[in-house]
């Protein structure tokens, strides 16, 4: 599937900082796939955390990402640890 915007929304916001939460069908190799996050590049910024359910239809998990780059054109994430 695709990334759709419909299902991101903000939890927080404070001094510059974003915490989101976003649900989505797709797996995990999916949603690490670059790119994936590439029509949100101007919502997301570097630093910005995600909560991430992923796979809801099928075997659910939920992560922690953070966005790792952002250059107006292309979003990168990485798990957060």
């Amino acid at each position: 599937m695709a990334f759709k915007a419909s299902d991101l929304s903000v939890l927080a916001y404070a001094n510059n900082f974003t915490l989101w939460h976003y649900t989505s069908v797709d797996n995990t190799a999916a949603i690490e796939a670059a790119g994936y996050f590439n029509s949100a590049v101007d919502m997301l910024r570097l630093n910005d955390l995600l909560i991430i359910n992923i796979d809801t239809d099928g075997t659910p998990i939920t992560k922690f990402y953070i966005v790792t780059g952002n250059d107006g054109t292309a979003v990168t994430v990485a798990v957060y640890a």
